[in-house]
């Protein structure tokens, strides 16, 4: 009898951690009722930016100039192009797209955890699971991500996806906190991790307290701690992070893997799931083959010009592979930009965000609309971004570890950036009160910011999904965000 952990991997690895070994299954147990409360998708493909850390909402997208000089920080407001909206003068690229983009300043959740806020965020569910413990350690019974819940949903709505291409992928890193912890709430969970997005490592860090869009943008989250390494300067893409015993260094060989897929099946050939293996082994060597995939991530080979107007960094090189990755048809994106909790700007916060965070995400999210409105994939293509929590209304230092003052964690309000897939450009739904402490209308949660997105891909109101033992789960848990789109 083949024990759980093989079978378990040999699925993982004979697909590549795709999961399309469950769409006919799936299939087979059932697709959405004809009942089905199904609206007309906006969009065809998503790409989460998630801003690990927590961006300040008072020094980007929701400045209060006329707040009191320990609250409204050192940044200026400029206009937008459109009329009344105003944002951070280090965002001036983004500023000039204000047609592309809605601003959600109101969304709200109840921690200031790292990693109960990631969870939150990541799965868009703002209510803990009975057995999430916050030790950063994935657990089968977590709530699932949005990105598998789409990378589930959207392929059987649409049949399956082209050229083999993962429904659901996650670059260019895990996230891990610096302590070794990989942070919860980004995988597959109840679903299965045969429904974990398809992860593009495409960073590696020696010393953790690294952070920002290096090589142009590396600071050390700690100025008083003396770096135990040089700052990262390569982004090795490709550098596929595979499920089970096959590693990113093993990717380039395809012997390396079909023998380990091959090891696996011997294991497998006594129990039902061998007997749909050769489909499986099949998809991996087809993805391996497969052209589209091979020039989606091989960002920094692109032509110079190009990767210029993205930045040759890895806020600039993620999502660049982002676009290229919807272009291909990938269903759903999650670009993870802010290695080890890079947004946490508890000290040195103003120096931080003007000089190494805002200008490499202006021009990088700025180059991302641009092509994506050039090429008219904007209009299928719904972006949403955020972080785990916003900051603190008020300043404050750690004169242990920073000379200059930040912002500690915030859950209770944050600001959400939408572009694309039918959201309204120029347009802000929500306020914060006169601090940016608080939401004062309009407030919303995890789970209306998961329904915009499932909404704008046309996923019904009453979809499920269903687990190993086919028990179905609903989808939705609160409801789009009115006025978004």
């Amino acid at each position: 009898m083949v024990n759980r952990r093989t079978a378990v991997q040999a699925g993982a690895i004979g697909l590549l951690g795709l999961g399309t070994n469950h769409l006919e299954s799936l299939r087979a147990a059932g697709d959405v009722p004809q009942e089905s409360q199904a609206t007309p998708p906006t969009a065809r493909s998503c790409i989460y930016i998630f801003l690990s850390g927590g961006l300040s909402q008072q020094d980007s997208f929701d400045l209060k100039p006329e707040a009191p000089d320990t609250v409204r920080g050192e940044f200026n407001p400029i206009d937008t192009a459109t009329p009344g909206i105003q944002i951070c003068e280090h965002l001036p690229l983004l500023a000039q797209r204000s047609r592309h983009w809605s601003l959600v300043r109101s969304l709200t959740h109840p921690t200031n955890g790292h990693t109960l806020g990631h969870y939150f965020m990541l799965t868009g569910r703002s209510v803990k699971t009975p057995l999430f413990r916050g030790d950063r350690k994935p657990r089968p019974t977590d709530w699932p991500s949005i990105a598998s819940t789409v990378g589930d949903a959207v392929p059987r709505m649409t049949g399956e996806l082209p050229n083999n291409l993962p429904p659901a992928v996650m670059l260019p890193e895990r996230l891990v906190h610096w302590s070794g912890g990989v942070i919860p709430g980004a995988y597959g969970g109840q679903m299965g991790s045969q429904r974990d997005p398809f992860i593009i490592q495409a960073v590696h860090y020696g010393d953790p307290f690294w952070r920002g869009a290096y090589p142009e943008y590396t600071f050390h989250q700690l100025p008083k701690k003396k770096a135990t390494s040089t700052p990262p300067t390569v982004f090795q893409a490709p550098s596929l992070k595979l499920p089970g015993e096959v590693n990113g260094g093993r990717f380039g060989s395809r012997l390396d893997l079909l023998t380990t897929i091959d090891r696996q099946r011997r294991a497998l050939e006594e129990s039902a799931a061998g007997q749909s293996y050769d489909l499986h082994r099949q998809s991996a060597i087809s993805l391996l083959a497969s052209q589209e995939v091979r020039r989606a991530i091989d960002v920094t080979n692109a032509d110079p010009k190009l990767q210029e107007r993205y930045g040759k960094n890895s806020f600039g090189w993620s999502l660049l592979m982002a676009f290229r990755m919807v272009e291909a048809g990938v269903p759903m994106v999650q670009v993870n930009l802010g290695n080890n909790e890079g947004w946490d700007t508890h000290g040195e916060s103003f120096w931080r965000l003007k000089e190494k965070l805002l200008p490499p995400t202006d021009r990088a999210l700025s180059a991302l609309l641009d092509d994506l409105s050039e090429s008219g994939l904007l209009d299928s293509t719904i972006i949403a971004m955020g972080g785990e929590f916003g900051r603190t209304p008020k300043l404050s230092l750690l004169p242990e570890h920073y000379n200059q003052p930040g912002r500690d964690h915030w859950g209770a309000v944050q600001t959400l950036f939408f572009a694309g897939g039918g959201v309204r450009g120029g347009n802000v739904v929500g306020a914060s009160d006169k601090l940016g402490g608080y939401p004062v209308a309009n407030p919303q949660k995890p789970e209306n910011m998961a329904a915009s997105i499932y909404s704008a891909l046309g996923i019904p109101r009453d979809a499920v999904w269903k687990d190993e033992v086919d028990r179905p789960y609903h989808i939705y848990h609160g409801q789009p965000i009115d006025g978004l789109v």
